[in-house]
């Protein structure tokens, strides 16, 4: 009998989180669904460091993530820590070796967004940032129908991510003060959807946007609402509120052949076109779909891994991340002039 050779399975990936705040639930999920090896975790901390590496049976803990990045067998990281912190602790990473996931915002400041992108590209390492809905299945299917054709020229969209802190009465400093937070529910909740907005309509040449305070005693934005041109030529509503009861993450997406409607609170994807002879006006052909399998967080981390492994392209690149903050502070400016901002056509870090 002929034995057939396999070449040997990759040994599972090792990684490292800085920041142990709530945010690293999320990665250290994914991770784990990934099969990657989380070898040290590092957060200022002491004692969030040390329930973190009790409750995940993580070996190695670190104070400070300079420590965690000198660990020579740690392959790749995740940024959990503060907006502020994105910046510096991308470029340390790179230019120690290690391969990055950056929790979204990439950074406030585009320049330091297009430094962290070169200084991973010079490095040689794979920069993802943490937009996970681009992971999404539902979102991953609409992208699928709309680049078939299957909605004909897409004409508008909104898309809308709200939520009322868990019927909390007050937003704590890390969110509620501008120094800390660089923004509010627009920052917050808003770069997730501007970077939705270009995965399914391409690149937007122009914004207005309304934002107000008006459920919380803070110093930043609870509640906004930019319209969108997109250099197609289609139009489209972002919505962000930290004063709407519950959580939705939903998008809806309509085109001169279809539309899409999603969101969290049903998990189903509609798609309404005609295709039958005879259908009325109100009654178009309708299909649902559910998902099963990994969450949108997730499956984002088992995208990271796949792409350090060189298995796919990186699903949401530093520019990709760039560009969602550029349309962000777009924003914040229309809402301070109170008028619409045109925007210049990217350019590559």
């Amino acid at each position: 009998m002929t034995q057939s050779h396999r070449p040997p399975a990759a040994s599972p990936l090792k990684v490292g989180i800085i920041g142990a705040g709530g945010v690293s639930i999320f990665h250290y999920q994914g991770y784990t669904a990934a099969g990657a090896n989380i070898v040290a975790i590092a957060d200022a901390d002491p004692v969030a460091l040390a329930r973190r590496q009790q409750e995940w049976h993580i070996p190695r803990g670190y104070g400070t993530y300079e420590e965690l990045l000198a660990d020579p067998d740690i392959e790749a990281v995740s940024v959990c820590l503060p907006n502020a912190l994105h910046h510096p602790v991308t470029l340390a990473a790179a230019r120690a070796g290690k391969h990055v996931l950056c929790e979204k915002p990439i950074s406030l400041s585009l320049g330091h967004a297009e430094e962290m992108i070169r200084v991973c590209r010079e490095a040689g390492v794979v920069l993802q940032i943490g937009h996970h809905l681009r992971s999404d299945p539902a979102a991953h299917r609409a992208k699928e129908l709309i680049e078939a054709g299957a909605l004909g020229r897409l004409t508008f969209m909104r898309l809308r991510q709200a939520h009322d802190w868990g019927g909390a009465k007050s937003v704590r400093d890390s969110f509620g003060k501008l120094a800390n937070a660089g923004g509010g529910t627009l920052l917050d909740n808003g770069c997730h959807m501007m970077d939705l907005a270009r995965y399914f309509g391409g690149d937007v040449r122009e914004l207005y946007a309304n934002t107000a305070t008006l459920g919380f005693a803070i110093e930043v934005e609870d509640t906004s609402v930019v319209t969108l041109t997109f250099a197609s030529g289609a139009l489209g509503s972002v919505e962000n509120a930290w004063t709407a009861t519950g959580w939705e993450n939903a998008f809806w997406i309509y085109g001169t052949e279809g539309a899409l409607e999603y969101s969290n609170r049903t998990g189903v994807l509609t798609h309404r076109f005609r295709a039958s002879q005879g259908s009325a006006w109100h009654e178009p052909d309708i299909s649902h779909t559910t998902f099963g399998g990994l969450d949108a967080h997730s499956a984002a981390l088992v995208d990271f891994v796949a792409a350090v492994r060189g298995e796919r392209e990186v699903v949401c690149t530093g520019q990709d991340g760039l560009e969602a903050v550029r349309l962000v502070l777009a924003a914040y400016e229309s809402a301070r002039s109170r008028q619409p901002v045109t925007l210049t056509a990217p350019s590559l870090a």
